[in-house]
């Protein structure tokens, strides 16, 4: 049976300074659930309706009841179980061949349609601004389906780091290159802006090249695209034309 305040700290998790301070997010779902053995993200214990479902070694598995579960769930429709894990706090890393750029992304769902994306390019890092929204949010955690735990997440001082970094800057641009013509760099950084405001002044000024996604339809009513599908689009034809 889950106590009053187990609850109520498993309920404060859907806000960052709850989840720095006790170190704690939270997982839903057994299928992604079973993807964190095989991920550097250590669980702390699992909340399940049906804890025969789960074969975890070593892990603090709690029986509750689909009422309880409810409570401590972020979902509209709850799932079987969920998983209760740590923060990771790694500070050493590294400039890959290709990597996403979050400039101020604030959706969750964005973002974790972007971790998701990445993931299926095989793009093991992104590096985020420091006001990106939290990848821990739980509806990132959602989005990403999983893929959070194979994509090293990096959250810094984007200025800086792309005023030193050794990639090639790219970012989007209605005046850009077109995407289709476009030669990808050897060693990429591709830079998304935040979904109103695009990417700031500073990080427009610290790009090598500019690339566009072509309009091919006549309506002018769609203005722009959503920063998760533009990102999908430009990262398919980057790897289409790799040898």
């Amino acid at each position: 049976m889950l106590t009053a305040h187990t609850i109520k700290v498993l309920q404060s998790l859907d806000k960052k300074k709850f989840r720095q301070k006790y170190n704690l997010f939270l997982v839903e779902g057994n299928k992604i659930i079973s993807e964190l053995p095989n991920s550097n993200f250590k669980i702390k214990e699992i909340f399940s309706t049906n804890p025969q479902n789960l074969n975890f070694q070593d892990t603090i598995i709690h029986q509750i009841t689909e009422n309880e579960l409810k409570k401590i769930s972020f979902l509209q429709n709850p799932k079987d179980s969920v998983a209760v894990c740590e923060l990771k706090h790694e500070l050493k890393w590294e400039d890959q061949n290709i990597q996403l750029i979050l400039d101020g992304i604030q959706d969750p769902g964005n973002l974790g349609t972007i971790i998701r994306l990445a993931d299926w390019f095989g793009i093991e890092q992104i590096i985020c601004s420091d006001d990106t929204v939290d990848f821990y949010n739980p509806k990132v955690i959602q989005a990403s389906m999983g893929s959070f735990t194979r994509v090293n997440m990096v959250y810094c001082n984007l200025t800086e780091y792309l005023a030193e970094t050794g990639n090639t800057n790219v970012g989007t641009d209605m005046d850009g290159e077109n995407i289709y013509s476009f030669q990808k760099p050897k060693k990429l950084n591709l830079i998304l802006g935040n979904e109103g405001k695009g990417m700031r002044d500073e990080t427009e000024k610290l790009l090598h090249q500019k690339i566009s996604i072509p309009r091919f339809g006549k309506s002018q009513s769609t203005e722009s695209l959503n920063v998760s599908m533009a990102a999908g689009i430009i990262l398919g034809q980057l790897f289409s034309t790799e040898e």
